[in-house]
């Protein structure tokens, strides 16, 4: 491919910065990094997904670019400016005709990015908790497609899967893409209504649409997601699992599926969309798929760096059908640590989590860390209650029947409330366990008395509702007791023992 435009380019900066300036390629773009700025110049590239041919259609991918990156990194995007000049000595703005366009942005270290903070001292998972929030919220803004588009219908999601299988054989043969070609027709029978469900009920918006590790930056202390799909409508307007899905996917092919689960985890909390579990097997497999795909048309020379096999990360559901289903409830007092165990045990167990606090509040329109009685509202009495607990069923069977384990994090401090969630499980032909989580009164006065100071948790169980529980609790029957795995959490708890002893419990 010519060169003359982006080298001169890179020297007229040099030149103005006095400084040197790196070049980054990507399949489609080149980008220019000064010491404090990133000038994106796309690639005058026709591929079978987008058409960068001319400059006019470079412009308005410039803008759309903006446009659309504005959403989620308004500190990172600057502005659209022209290249004027000549192909070999160009300058960026000024007067004349414009021979191209550049995006520009503030420049980050490389080292900010998630695939690069990930393996490091200072990476926290608490960022993770943040950004799924935040891309929770996004989400739910994001405008929605209408009933009669054809984002988000079974055939397109059908088409843009096969037509990356068709990319990936031209690169190469691969043994593995006759099964994952047999997985996917298979997918596209099984999951067809349930495609069509997502799409008629609005899951089907404009998201971002590359969601992957490597456009994920931390800026200013927060996750932030940038270098969005702005070439093609059909590959950002899509299932908001389909979005998320880039990213579990890629923690996981990067050797952190705790990470993924984590994740996952704050995002149900925050979006509720439990529903959406039936099809983010699918969408994973796609997103190592599409990774595969953009990898190997990385041009020569390019950085390459260390990179999973994600067509391996592809092939493992198709070769090996997720059969996980099994239902874990949490039983204990309030201050017990039943959040902080379930916690850690999806991250070890790669398990969907459902809880009573968050889902209570859901009910009633309220966000998880709401306080109800500052608003006046009582969504703690009998009728609210059972509400709840239909809720988390109907949770809890719609992950089941996706194939995941789960855990109903609850106090579940009643026999009914327990027997509920067993006949579940054997409804569903999956085990059933208990998780006893115990705390001497004292520590749990403490912690509870902590907690509703701070206002940093879902639960609004204070000392008051404390006490009605310990003098009102049903105790697990012997029956119940021969499933139960029982912690202290007085000191450390060992998630990876009762990971263990969760695998092992049966009915």
């Amino acid at each position: 491919m010519d060169t003359t435009l982006v080298d001169a380019l890179r020297e007229t900066l040099r030149r103005e910065t006095g400084e040197p300036v790196a070049l980054v390629e990507t399949h489609i773009s080149w980008v220019l990094l000064t010491a404090t700025l990133a000038c994106k110049l796309k690639k005058p590239v026709r591929l079978p997904f987008l058409d960068f041919g001319s400059v006019e259609a470079r412009k308005h991918f410039c803008e759309e670019e903006l446009r659309l990156n504005r959403r989620f990194a308004p500190s990172l995007y600057i502005d659209v400016a022209p290249v004027c000049g000549t192909r070999t000595s160009p300058r960026i703005g000024g007067d004349g005709t414009p021979i191209d366009h550049v995006v520009r942005m503030r420049r980050f270290p490389e080292s900010s990015l998630l695939r690069n903070l990930l393996p490091t001292r200072e990476f926290r998972p608490e960022w993770l908790d943040d950004f799924a929030e935040r891309l929770a919220g996004l989400h739910e803004a994001a405008p929605r497609m209408a009933g009669v588009s054809e984002f988000g219908s079974p055939e397109l999601i059908t088409r843009a899967a096969t037509d990356i299988l068709d990319a990936l054989q031209a690169q190469g043969e691969d043994p593995r893409l006759v099964a994952l070609r047999a997985w996917i027709g298979e997918q596209a029978q099984a999951l067809r209504m349930a495609w069509i469900v997502r799409q008629q009920s609005g899951a089907v918006r404009e998201c971002h649409g590359d969601l992957h590790m490597a456009n994920v930056v931390l800026v200013d202390g927060a996750l932030t997601p940038f270098d969005c799909i702005e070439f093609d409508p059909a590959l950002r307007s899509i299932d908001v699992v389909n979005d998320i899905a880039f990213l579990t996917m890629d923690l996981t092919a990067h050797g952190r599926p705790d990470l993924a689960y984590r994740f996952l985890d704050a995002w149900l909390e925050h979006s509720g969309d439990y529903q959406g579990l039936q099809v983010l097997r699918f969408y994973e497999v796609y997103r190592a798929l599409v990774r595969a795909m953009a990898c190997g048309l990385l041009p020569q020379g390019a950085d390459r760096g260390v990179r999973p096999d994600y067509l391996a990360c592809a092939a493992q559901p198709a070769a090996r059908p997720p059969e996980d289903a099994r239902l874990l409830i949490t039983h204990g007092f309030s201050g017990s640590g039943k959040s902080s165990v379930a916690l850690q045990l999806l991250c070890a167990a790669g398990a969907v989590r459902v809880r009573s606090d968050v889902e209570r509040k859901r009910l009633h329109g309220l966000a998880p860390l709401a306080r109800s009685a500052d608003l006046g509202l009582d969504i703690y009495g009998e009728q609210a209650t059972r509400l709840t607990f239909d809720r988390l069923r109907a949770c809890a069977r719609g992950a089941l029947l996706a194939g995941y384990p789960v855990i109903v994090d609850a106090a579940f401090l009643r026999r009914a409330e327990r027997r509920s969630f067993d006949t579940l499980a054997a409804e569903l032909h999956v085990p059933f366990a208990i998780l006893d989580c115990r705390a001497a009164h004292a520590t749990l006065r403490r912690r509870v008395a902590e907690r509703d100071a701070a206002r940093l948790d879902a639960s609004e169980a204070g000392l008051p509702v404390l006490q009605r529980q310990l003098e009102n609790h049903e105790s697990l029957e012997p029956g119940e007791q021969a499933l139960t795995i029982e912690v202290s959490t007085e000191g450390t708890v060992d998630v990876a023992q009762v990971e263990a002893r969760w695998r092992a419990t049966a009915r």
